[in-house]
């Protein structure tokens, strides 16, 4: 039986881990995140489980060698987190779940898109309050309306299907260009092209050096006069004190984010009784025109059986020796 270490654990994580846990694995959950200090709880398993916000770094990964771990099992599709190069020097082979629910990913896009557009949010609290006012609740509609996906995956092929049931226009921006979508209409354009062509931009792409903060001062200034941001991806794919100058300006007309540059220690954790430490953020939540939603987007039931069923297979596989498609390899 495999001795599997769940890190940064939630009720959902324990309820379908042990919904699908046939028997082959011996699991303790844990609810701290792994790093370098709690890498002491991993003595005496076969495989350790994290999510997006725990830390892999070198010494962590050193120490998981220590404590005999060979797998490093992610439960999502990002391993930005990951010391590639220390798993590699300590023989810890790493594992993730490349597609989980594109589609889970993608219509929490456009719920995000939906709310800012027709102020779902003020409407659902003014009606509340018994304030039935449509004043300044005027939205556009979607249709015909030009949106661009910048990065073409699995999830942003999901979201521009959705689009094109909506009736937009579809501009894409990757390094990789999908024929299938282009056969569909998508029209794939440069970076510059699409920020100042799009009523609305949505990011789609890993998190990687060429693209950290590539949604900067500059990208802002390119962009449609209260053009929309959406941010389902990874928090560092913009800049966000430059996100704050567009949005105090009036440059930037709405903003949407499901994960944060700084979300490690803030996101999936209630602070409802705190005074938020983080200033950027808690300016973020200041304005009317912006939605966050605390990394929720995969959240759904489709998505948490897939990574469930998904990890466990991908841990077997390397244990049995077998050649695993999941296993994450340096680019």
């Amino acid at each position: 039986m495999t001795k599997l270490a769940i890190f940064s654990t939630k009720k959902y994580d324990i309820e379908y881990f042990n919904r699908w846990n046939s028997g082959e694995f011996e699991i303790e959950y844990f609810d701290v995140a792994l790093n370098p200090s709690s890498s002491l709880l991993c003595e005496g398993f076969d495989a350790v489980c994290i999510f997006v916000n725990d830390v892999a770094d070198g010494e962590t990964l050193k120490r998981l060698k220590v404590h005999g771990i060979k797998i490093l099992a992610l439960r999502c599709a990002g391993y930005n987190n990951v010391d590639l190069d220390a798993a590699e020097r300590e023989g810890i082979t790493v594992v993730r779940v490349p597609a989980y629910s594109p589609e889970a990913i993608a219509e929490h896009t456009l719920a995000l898109i939906l709310t800012l557009n027709r102020k779902i949010h003020k409407a659902y609290n003014r009606v509340r309050e018994n304030n039935f006012s449509l004043e300044n609740l005027v939205g556009f509609n979607l249709q015909g309306k030009t949106v661009g996906i910048i990065g073409t995956g699995r999830i942003g092929q999901a979201f521009a299907r959705i689009l094109m049931g909506l009736g937009c226009e579809i501009l894409a921006y990757d390094i990789h260009e999908n024929e299938e979508l282009k056969i569909k209409g998508v029209k794939y354009v440069s970076l510059d092209e699409l920020l100042k062509d799009s009523k609305i931009v949505s990011l789609h792409c890993p998190l990687l050096p060429s693209t950290r903060k590539m949604i900067g001062s500059r990208e802002l200034s390119m962009m449609q006069e209260g053009s929309m941001l959406i941010n389902t991806s990874r928090g560092a794919l913009i800049d966000t004190k430059e996100v704050i100058k567009s949005l105090k300006s009036k440059k930037l007309g709405a903003l949407g984010l499901d994960v944060y540059e700084q979300e490690e220690n803030l996101f999936f954790h209630d602070h409802s009784g705190e005074i938020l430490e983080d200033d950027i953020i808690a300016r973020l939540l200041t304005f009317p025109n912006v939605l966050v939603t605390s990394h929720q987007g995969f959240l759904t039931e489709e998505a948490l059986n897939e990574i469930v069923l998904t990890t466990f297979k991908n841990i077997l596989e390397v244990q049995e020796g077998k050649e695993c498609i999941n296993k994450v390899k340096k680019l």
